[in-house]
């Protein structure tokens, strides 16, 4: 499967903003943004105008940026809540919440939604207690998400959970963090998501 395999903070200093790709580097001061903060490349430090569609196409890279996917993921997820009833930018950010990777992210479970997706790919966790390796599963209300006994001792793992008091838990979800379980308590709904996105400029670039 295709994936980025770049520099992260190439990308967070494109988006000009903190994507929060690499987990526990972007609270330091060793985060690009702190550090550089200026688009990459040759012209990064150049004055440059934007058109109304570079507007819309930056909103649509940051955001499938910052769930990492690639443009026919981000464009499918677009046409299943552009066919789903309600707002389409609103059921756009509640399908991308409730992927899997994201959720046991949000749980704490990982620094990043990269580390997020490894963890689920090598089969620490269960739904329902049933193993699972697809890090796209859209989960429901009522689902448990649990990490496997035999990896609670992961270090990375342990790491995350520690830290989860600093990044916080969506209202969403519910984690026990003595039992390394979490509940979707609730579907997201747009006041959850505390990223600065413009979901209506999306919709805007996929509707011409």
């Amino acid at each position: 499967m295709a994936r980025y395999t770049g520099p992260s903070c190439r990308l967070c200093r494109r988006e000009n903003m903190e994507l929060f790709l690499k987990g526990e580097r972007c609270y330091t001061d060793k985060c690009a943004i702190k550090r550089r903060n200026y688009p990459p490349g040759q012209h990064g430090q150049g004055r440059s105008k934007t058109s109304d569609y570079g507007v819309q196409l930056r909103e649509k890279q940051k955001v499938r940026r910052i769930y990492g996917l690639l443009e026919k993921q981000f464009r499918e997820y677009f046409q299943e809540a552009d066919r789903m009833k309600g707002v389409t930018g609103e059921n756009l950010l509640s399908l991308l919440e409730r992927r899997l990777d994201n959720v046991i992210y949000r749980l704490g479970f990982a620094s990043s939604r990269t580390e997020s997706r490894q963890l689920v790919r090598h089969g620490h966790f269960t739904i329902n207690g049933r193993k699972v390796n697809i890090p796209s599963i859209q989960l429901k209300v009522g689902d448990v998400i649990e990490l496997r006994e035999k990896s609670r001792k992961i270090v990375a793992v342990t790491d995350s959970l520690e830290a989860v008091v600093r990044r916080g838990v969506p209202q969403w979800v519910e984690l026990d963090r003595d039992a390394f379980k979490g509940l979707i308590k609730s579907l997201p709904v747009r006041e959850d998501v505390t990223t600065p996105i413009q979901e209506q400029l999306i919709v805007e670039l996929y509707s011409k």
